[in-house]
């Protein structure tokens, strides 16, 4: 995802969906976090909820 595509997606989710920095900080130091896993990163870690997990995919 290009920068400027990635800084959209976390202002969404910083914005939209009201998650905490530092819940996005957590999952973005995850060591096998990519941006395709970054929403299932944020959901295992409850960190949002499957209705989140929703909204978050149809963003993508």
């Amino acid at each position: 995802m290009e920068t400027s595509r990635m800084t959209e997606f976390l202002c969404f989710l910083q914005q939209d969906l009201a998650i905490p920095t530092t819940d996005l900080q957590l999952a973005l130091r995850h060591p096998e976090q990519t941006l395709n896993s970054l929403p299932m990163i944020l959901w295992q870690y409850g960190l949002i909820t499957l209705r989140q997990l929703e909204q978050i995919f149809d963003w993508l």
